[in-house]
C-alpha cells in the first residue's frame, strides 16, 4: 500500500495575502485544522489541504484574512515555488538528504594536487 492510499493526495494553495501578515497569525484565524499553513511572506502565503477540498481551503483563508485572493492550485510546492519568485526566495532551507554528509564535513574544494 502507497502512502498517498493512506493519507490521502495533498494539494497546495498560493494565495495574495494582506501585507505583513505571519504564518501563526493566518494559522490562528483558521477554524479548521485540516488546513495547514506551509508558508507565508511577502504577501503571498501557501495553504496545504487534503484533495476535494479546495474550495472549503479557499472560503476558509479568504474567512480568515478578507484581502486574501486564491492564485493557483497544485499538486507540489516545487511548482508553485517556482512560479512565484517571493514564495522561492522566503522558503525555509531544505533538508539534508538521507544518506548524505552536512556541506561542512564533504570536503569540498580542488582535488589533491599530484607531486611532480
Amino acid at each position: 500500500m502507497t502512502v498517498k492510499a493512506k493519507r490521502g493526495r495533498r494539494r497546495y494553495i498560493a494565495f495574495d495575502v494582506s501585507p505583513g501578515l505571519t504564518a501563526s497569525e493566518l494559522t490562528g484565524r483558521l477554524s479548521k485544522n485540516r488546513f495547514k499553513v506551509i508558508q507565508c511572506a511577502g504577501g503571498m502565503a501557501i495553504v496545504r489541504c487534503p484533495d476535494g477540498e479546495t474550495e472549503r481551503c479557499i472560503e476558509a483563508v479568504v474567512s480568515a484574512d478578507p484581502n486574501a485572493v486564491s492564485r493557483r492550485v497544485s499538486g507540489t510546492l516545487r511548482t508553485l515555488r517556482d512560479r512565484y519568485r517571493i514564495l522561492r526566495e522566503n522558503a525555509p532551507p531544505r533538508p539534508p538528504r538521507k544518506g548524505t554528509k552536512p556541506p561542512e564535513m564533504r570536503g569540498g574544494g580542488s582535488p589533491p594536487q599530484s607531486p611532480l
